[in-house]
């Protein structure tokens, strides 16, 4: 079962196929994988996200929505309750919160309006305790967004050889 959320500005649908080649375009800009990737994707490895997301839901019931405005329907980015299994340590025992929105779009509040939607289905529907999600150290507007939102950090820790900083929220009941 998929889920759409509507905000104020926004509509945030699970990640599909129509969406690949605005996918494809946005991780190919350096400002906006800097922090992720901390390189440009090339379309073989954007497809395998898209497939990824697609599967998600499939198998688990959340991943990652798109992002788009709701008047217009321009692509603004993706944000998604995830489980990747990431090989770290201390190990995520918490469903995972993460975003990512382009750069073109950033600073007009659209990221904390798309977080908090999903953070408030996550709350309603994963039963879970606590969601996670981990960070840059110099992303500092993704920083400056966890905090607003609730997350706190409780560790610092090496994933895919990059230093990040590991946060946690607890969930709140419905």
């Amino acid at each position: 079962m998929t889920t759409t959320l509507s905000t104020e500005r926004l509509i945030l649908t699970p990640v599909g196929l129509d969406d690949f080649t605005e996918i494809a375009a946005l991780w190919r800009k350096t400002d906006f994988t800097r922090f992720i990737m901390g390189r440009a994707l090339s379309e073989e490895e954007v497809w395998f996200r898209v497939l990824r997301d697609i599967g998600h839901w499939a198998a688990l019931g959340h991943g990652n929505w798109s992002i788009r405005l709701k008047d217009a329907g321009d692509y603004l980015g993706s944000v998604g309750v995830l489980n990747y299994r990431r090989e770290m340590t201390p190990a995520f025992d918490a469903p995972e919160l993460g975003w990512g929105v382009d750069p073109a779009f950033q600073g007009q509040g659209y990221a904390a309006e798309a977080l908090t939607a999903a953070l408030a289905w996550a709350d309603r529907t994963l039963g879970a305790a606590r969601t996670v999600c981990m960070i840059a150290p110099d992303n500092l507007p993704s920083l400056k967004l966890a905090a607003r939102v609730g997350y706190q950090p409780y560790a610092e820790t090496t994933y895919s050889d990059h230093l990040v900083r590991l946060f946690e929220r607890p969930c709140t009941p419905p």
